[in-house]
C-alpha cells in the first residue's frame, strides 16, 4: 500500500474547509471514481454525507513512491462532477 502525503496547501485548505485527513485518506484508498485532471493529476472522488448528497473531491498526483494530495474540497454539485458509467 503506497503512502499518502498531504501537501501543505492541501492541509491548509482541508483545515479551512473542515475536511479531516482520515476522510481524504479514505477517498484515496477507496474512491468511488477516479477521473483525469490537469497537469497529470487525477481527481479521486466519493459521495459522502447522508444520502450521498455531497461529493468529496481529492486532487492527487500519483507518484511511484506514493500519493501526493494537492487539494481537497466538498461540493453539493454531485450531478455536475459524478460521471455515469
Amino acid at each position: 500500500m503506497k503512502p499518502i502525503q498531504i501537501c501543505g496547501h492541501a492541509r491548509f485548505e482541508m483545515n479551512r474547509r473542515g475536511i479531516t485527513a482520515a476522510a481524504v485518506e479514505a477517498v484515496v484508498r477507496a474512491p468511488g471514481q477516479v477521473l483525469p485532471a490537469k497537469k497529470g493529476r487525477q481527481v479521486y472522488q466519493s459521495k459522502v454525507g447522508s444520502g450521498g448528497r455531497l461529493l468529496l473531491r481529492v486532487i492527487v498526483k500519483e507518484e511511484p513512491t506514493g500519493y501526493a494530495v494537492i487539494s481537497a474540497y466538498l461540493t453539493n454539485k454531485v450531478a455536475k462532477y459524478w460521471k455515469q458509467t
